[in-house]
């Protein structure tokens, strides 16, 4: 029997719990790992809230918290391919098995080997906010010297993407509130502050042409202040809020595979994803983890270290 943390009903915080359970059977395309490290997620608390389709993958109750983890694979479903027993291995739990537990199943297509010279701590912040920074600056594909609009630069998936689109020679200005500036400069990004001015009007103050690109990971009345900055609407790219199209803009084209993993690795490797971990909590304290990014108060990434 392993401790795992996660919810017996669909509801909030209140419906957690830790419980003990039996180590997950891999099923076809899947491994089982031991946990080392679990990243913690806006979509966890989502998913806790109530079904998402096609990622809860019908488990019964209770049910994990968890959709990203880094651990050592210890047995093998059928079909999988590329991965053994004994491989360092990151990706995303897709078919419910969650990752705050010690022990749990990932989808193997999603999986990929951890690299050598890289942690297990930076290798579980890479299956959600590495490969989603990748992905919207690849679906821009602005040239170097363009400007992007980080809107909620201060998050994990922010400041990944603000750090990867610096590495990329883009100019890049975030928004976020005031305990968020001191990462966002670090990584590279000219901070507006929506707590103490006017997000548009000083947005517009340091590009007047209008921005190349938008990045938005706020949402609902945030997205709609930002928009109209967008030089060209279709490149105003939501992570989060599926109305963009009404802005006539894009919602971000997710890539969750193996090869993308690899790319994100090499990527955080070089120092170019490099995730901003501004707290590792202990499997005991994962309702603190989860806490702080559900109440919007994390800075950068946390995550959970299991073994």
């Amino acid at each position: 029997m392993g401790k795992a943390w996660g919810f017996g009903r669909h509801g909030g915080p209140e419906v957690q719990e830790f419980f003990d359970r039996p180590d997950p059977a891999p099923g076809r395309g899947e491994v089982l790992i031991r946990v080392d490290v679990a990243g913690v997620n806006p979509l966890d608390h989502l998913l806790r809230s109530g079904p998402v389709d096609g990622l809860d993958g019908g488990r019964p109750f209770p049910r994990v918290l968890g959709m990203e983890a880094a651990g050592t694979v210890l047995a093998l479903g059928e079909d999988v391919n590329g991965l053994e027993v004994g491989d360092a291995v990151f990706g995303f739990a897709l078919t419910g098995g969650g990752t705050y537990a010690e022990t749990t199943v990932l989808s193997a297509p999603n999986t990929a080997r951890i690299p050598e010279g890289l942690s297990a701590t930076v290798a579980a912040t890479l299956p959600v906010a590495g490969t989603t920074a990748v992905d919207v600056l690849d679906q821009l594909g602005l040239p170097a010297g363009a400007t992007v609009l980080v809107n909620g630069v201060g998050g994990g998936v922010g400041l990944a993407v603000a750090r990867l689109a610096v590495g990329r020679g883009l100019r890049v200005i975030g928004t976020g509130s005031t305990a968020k500036r001191e990462h966002a400069e670090a990584v590279g990004a000219r901070f507006v502050d929506y707590t103490a001015e006017d997000v548009a009007a000083a947005a517009r103050a340091l590009v007047p042409d209008g921005f190349d690109g938008i990045v938005d990971l706020a949402g609902g009345s945030s997205l709609r202040t930002v928009a109209p900055l967008a030089r060209d609407p279709r490149n105003v790219i939501a992570v989060g809020d599926m109305s963009v199209p009404d802005l006539g803009g894009r919602f971000v084209e997710r890539r969750v595979d193996r090869e993308n993993l690899e790319r994100s690795a090499r990527l955080a490797l070089d120092g170019l994803l490099a995730p901003v971990i501004t707290a590792v909590h202990p499997l005991s304290d994962a309702p603190a983890a989860l806490a702080a990014v559900e109440n919007g108060h994390a800075s950068g990434k946390i995550v959970i270290r299991v073994a």
